[in-house]
């Protein structure tokens, strides 16, 4: 891990917060400009051979709010990783482009001409850049293929996820669902095994265990963004102060407003901490007769492609969990509860995500996060659509008992710093400069005008391809 000289008041040509899949992008294009760069980061550095092992410390360890973050209501619990990587150590890398469905409805609320032609050069580099994958059939776990079967049952369309990977080793017997908690091969796409990685050897310089608390700059064009946080050391926290021409914000949907709503953004950009969204998601377990061990192998392999259901706004995956968060979606106490779990290499699971109303909201109080995002009328009768052929699809293939959990998880947090060109609905240009501050750039999902409906990952890297050339600009 690179170190930094705290008491040395540089100023950097850029500064960037947060380093999942906007943060490492900017980074690396940042320093093969030649310029000076730093990286600041809330979460610890992790190298593979580092990563927790057990599932309890991955959770305290990885994840904000020690594993969840909840809405006022406690509806809804949102996962949001803290960890040089970001969100990209613990995701499953799923890359896939948006579509026109996208496209046309974001051209409609930002003013900004999406269209596929808009970002195909930046999609392109991006994919260059990276090893993509598709699981083969062969390496099907018994999860997927009861996926399969049912979808086929059904009329329904399917095909491999698209991850980025390199060997997962899966013809040697290896279990990729301990990738939830950082993969220890180096085989998953993190921007910490990538691009973080390339950009260390060439001079970047990373702060881990950083927070962010705000940003101030003088007159918003000449003088340095002056960044005001806290180093985490033995349980302490020690005040620090950096300096940078240029600031870039990748720290997430919730990180980035909530940065910019404590540097007191909130009155110059009405539309700040507004439209969240979050792909709300939804399990259901079915029981067999014979184990399944969903855990086993390549344990997410297949996803919903199906023109109807896409219409719908509804995706099905089929994807798993390990034991300690696997039980807590399910009700009930002592035997009960235990008599769910020694079933446990008998469970075979489906997710349900839908396109959600970005109809969130965020706002800080005492240096808490307050998370106002209820799911909508609309939201609910696409998840009950969703959960109902879940219900159909495993009785299909022999699913002798169903329970479908209650709990919804926001895995895609997006929205509350949307791209536009109408400063009173939106807080970022078109150039992904701030409106109030064109020292301030922001390309990772905070600027999502609505929910996809699709995995983001690879729309952030290519939003963060093309910000870059706006901070290239800004700095000559």
């Amino acid at each position: 891990m690179s170190s930094v000289n705290i008491s040395t008041p540089a100023v950097y040509d850029v500064i960037v917060v947060g380093s999942g899949p906007s943060g490492g992008r900017l980074a690396l294009e940042m320093i093969e400009s030649g310029a000076k760069v730093l990286m600041l980061e809330a979460g610890p550095y992790f190298k593979a051979k580092d990563f927790p092992k057990p599932e309890v410390l991955s959770s305290a360890h990885l994840f904000w709010g020690g594993g969840v973050e909840l809405n006022t209501s406690a509806q809804l619990g949102f996962l949001r990783a803290r960890a040089v990587g970001g969100t990209s150590i613990v995701n499953q890398a799923l890359l896939d482009r948006f579509d026109d469905a996208v496209w046309t409805e974001w051209s409609d609320i930002s003013g900004i001409k999406f269209s596929d032609s808009y970002i195909e050069e930046a999609y392109s580099t991006v994919e260059k850049s990276l090893s993509l994958q598709k699981i083969e059939k062969k390496f099907f776990n018994k999860n997927s293929q009861l996926f399969t079967n049912a979808f086929d049952k059904k009329g329904l369309g399917w095909t491999p996820l698209r991850r980025g990977q390199t060997d997962c080793a899966l013809e040697k017997g290896n279990d990729c669902i301990v990738c939830l908690g950082g993969c220890h091969r180096n085989s998953k796409q993190s921007t910490m095994a990538t691009w973080i990685a390339r950009a260390e050897k060439k001079g970047l310089q990373v702060q881990a265990n950083c927070e962010v608390e705000s940003i101030s700059s003088g007159d918003g064009s000449h003088k340095p963004v002056v960044i005001s946080a806290f180093i985490k050391e033995n349980g302490a926290k020690k005040p620090v102060q950096y300096q940078c021409r240029k600031l870039v914000l990748a720290a997430g949907s919730f990180g980035t407003s909530k940065i910019l709503l404590q540097s007191d953004y909130g009155a110059k950009a009405p539309a700040l901490g507004k439209g969240i969204a979050c792909h709300p998601q939804y399990m259901s377990y079915s029981f067999f007769d014979e184990p399944i061990d969903a855990f086993k192998g390549a344990f997410q392999a297949v996803k919903s492609d199906d023109k109807g259901l896409r219409k719908m706004g509804i995706k099905f995956e089929n994807v798993f969990a390990p034991p300690i968060a696997t039980s807590m979606l399910f009700d009930g106490y002592g035997k009960k509860h235990q008599e769910i779990m020694k079933r446990y290499r008998y469970m075979s699971s489906m997710e349900v995500a839908i396109r959600d109303e970005a109809s969130g909201e965020l706002a800080v109080k005492k240096g808490k996060l307050i998370i106002k995002k209820e799911i909508t009328a609309r939201d609910r009768e696409r998840a009950n659509n969703g959960l109902k052929l879940v219900r159909e699809m495993f009785d299909s293939v022999g699913g002798r008992e169903t329970i479908q959990c209650a709990q919804g998880f926001g895995l895609h947090l997006m929205g509350g710093c949307a791209i536009g060109t109408d400063s009173k609905k939106s807080v970022v240009a078109p150039d992904f400069s701030l409106h109030e501050n064109k020292n301030v750039f922001i390309a990772d999902s905070s600027i999502f005008p609505s929910a996809p409906g699709l995995n983001p990952s690879l729309t952030i890297m290519a939003f963060s391809q093309m910000a870059a050339t706006s901070v290239r600009k800004a700095l000559t």
